[in-house]
Formats: structure tokens, C-alpha cells, sequence
């Protein structure tokens, strides 16, 4: 298949487009900057340029494709609205633009919040609107199965480890590193799954040749690590101490992060592992966090 790729030069891009690419797919990626675009043309995929504003693009790449997946993401922290305008766009074109053909779109999401138990891939996902997280973009994309889409969501875990990773734990090495504490919330019982990248990217590429249409996936290797495991790894990698932060001062210390490194977000692919016939083969969270990756300079 021809198969159009956003955030296919990203964390989880790279090692998706290799697995397609492995699997005998013909890739074409958005690509935002000429060096993003070399990178990838080296590894044998054809680019269009352009941006996830450019919704113009983003609408004729999945016109000339046989399918879409859907990894980028703004990630602009600061502003989500901004991020949710952009995911929930981006989302509406490609589900206008594939209405009608039965070509898959593959979309990226994340996993649900604290159930009490692990969150497993029948659960649904509470966002709905423009206004919600990600720009309900999930149940959005959704919507697009009576138009005659194929669609179906990855959700990822909230740590994509994995040497160079400059998602959420190298957010809070970097907090430890400045104020000389490696905190976690509470008691530290809270729990993040975890995947290590390169079994992320294989679940992607899974995903296209083998979901069917309203399947959701779960990139997860562990169920959940607690953050105060992950805390005293960053302590130990930082030689800094390690500490419990109250949940009333959770967002002074972390700033934003502080309401997520507070959860207990425990989930389950069992099912994905199932369907996909996927077993996670990667380092664990504190495999990586054992070695020096995470703490250079």
C-alpha cells in the first residue's frame, strides 16, 4: 500500500515508517523542514512538505494514498488549545478526505485516565469536543466509521522510552536536575505505563495491515511502573536525593506535569497483544533509566 505518514521523522515515526517500509509499503511523509525531508528520503520514502496547519496537504496526501496514519502532534504544552485546534482539524480532513473508501486511517492517542483497575482497549474514551484533551480527536475520528472509514486508534502509553527520548521522563530528569530533589507525588503509588519505542512502532505498522475498522490498540509493555520507581531511577542516575512531594504541591513542583505524574493510569494491551499476535520485546522504563541515556547533558 501507499500509505501517508504524519510525524514520520518523530519518536515513534521513525521506527512505524521502518516497520512499514520492512513490511514492502510504499511510505509518503509530511515533512515540515528540508532536513526532516532528507532524513527520510535517505531511508527511501517520499516526502511532501508541508505542516499540520496545512490542511491542504494534509487532504491530498490521504486523496493519493490507500491509507493514512496519523502520528504527529503539536505537543505545544504551553498552549494545548492550540494543540487541540490542530489534532481536531488535522482529524476532520483526513476522516473528509478518506469518507467513502474503506482506506484505513491509523490515528494516535493516549491511554485513559485511573479506572481502578488497568484501563483496557474496550474502554471508551471519555473526550468528546473541540474542547476536551487532544481535541476529542478519538472519538472524533470515530465518528467517520458510518462514513465508510477504517479507522483505528493506538493509544500510547504516557512513557515512549528509549535512548534520545525527549518526551515526559526527560521532563522530570530535568526538574530533578534543577532543583536537586527527584520528587514523586504522595506516596509514589501512582502508576505510568510504559513501551519501549521500537515495540510502539511495531504496533503501528501492525495496526495498518491487521486491526479491523473500530479497533483500538494499546502500545503498552508495562501495565504500570510506580512513579516513585521511576523517581528514585532519576535519583539514582542524577545522584540527587529522592522525595515524596504532597499532592496540594504537586503543581508547584512539576508545573503542568504535576497533575499527570500524580495519576494512576494503569493499563492493559492484552487484548492488542492478542489481536496482533504482539509481544513486547524492548528494554523496560528502568532498564533505560539503569543507564547513562537519560542523564547526559
Amino acid at each position: 500500500m501507499r500509505i501517508f505518514v504524519t510525524g514520520a521523522s518523530g519518536w515513534i515515526g521513525t521506527p512505524a515508517v521502518d516497520q512499514l517500509l520492512r513490511s514492502g509499503h510504499d511510505v509518503v511523509a509530511l515533512a515540515r523542514s528540508e532536513a526532516s525531508a532528507a532524513a527520510l528520503r535517505a531511508e527511501g520514502v517520499s516526502v511532501r512538505r508541508g505542516e499540520l496547519d496545512d490542511l491542504d496537504s494534509l487532504r491530498s496526501g490521504a486523496e493519493d494514498s490507500d491509507a493514512v496514519v496519523h502520528l504527529a502532534n503539536k505537543h505545544d504544552f504551553a498552549r494545548p488549545a492550540v494543540s487541540n485546534a490542530a489534532e481536531r482539524a488535522a482529524v476532520e480532513t483526513f476522516g473528509e478526505a478518506l469518507a467513502g473508501s474503506d482506506r484505513p486511517f491509523v490515528l494516535a492517542s493516549g491511554v485513559l485516565g485511573s479506572f481502578g483497575r488497568p484501563s483496557t482497549e474496550h474502554d471508551p474514551s471519555p473526550f468528546h469536543g473541540p474542547d476536551a484533551p487532544r481535541g476529542g480527536a478519538e472519538n472524533r475520528a470515530l465518528d467517520f466509521l458510518a462514513r465508510g472509514v477504517k479507522v483505528v486508534i493506538v493509544r500510547f502509553a504516557p512513557s515512549v522510552h528509549g535512548d534520545g527520548d525527549y518526551g515526559l521522563v526527560p521532563m522530570l530528569v530535568e526538574l530533578a536536575r534543577t532543583k536537586g530533589l527527584s520528587g514523586y507525588v504522595g506516596d509514589g503509588s501512582g502508576r505510568w505505563p510504559a513501551v519501549h519505542r521500537l515495540d510502539a512502532g511495531r504496533v503501528v505498522a501492525l495496526g495498518v495491515d491487521g486491526a479491523e475498522a473500530g479497533q483500538v490498540l494499546h502500545a503498552i509493555a508495562e501495565e504500570g511502573v510506580p512513579t516513585r520507581s521511576i523517581a528514585e531511577a532519576i535519583g539514582r542516575g542524577l545522584g540527587v536525593p529522592v522525595g515524596p512531594i504532597a499532592p496540594a504541591d504537586a503543581m508547584a513542583h512539576f508545573g503542568w506535569l504535576g497533575g499527570l505524574f500524580g495519576l494512576d493510569v494503569v493499563s492493559s494491551s492484552a487484548l492488542t497483544q492478542k489481536a496482533l499476535g504482539w509481544t513486547p520485546s524492548g528494554p523496560t522504563l528502568l532498564d533505560d533509566l539503569s543507564g547513562p541515556a537519560y542523564f547526559r547533558l
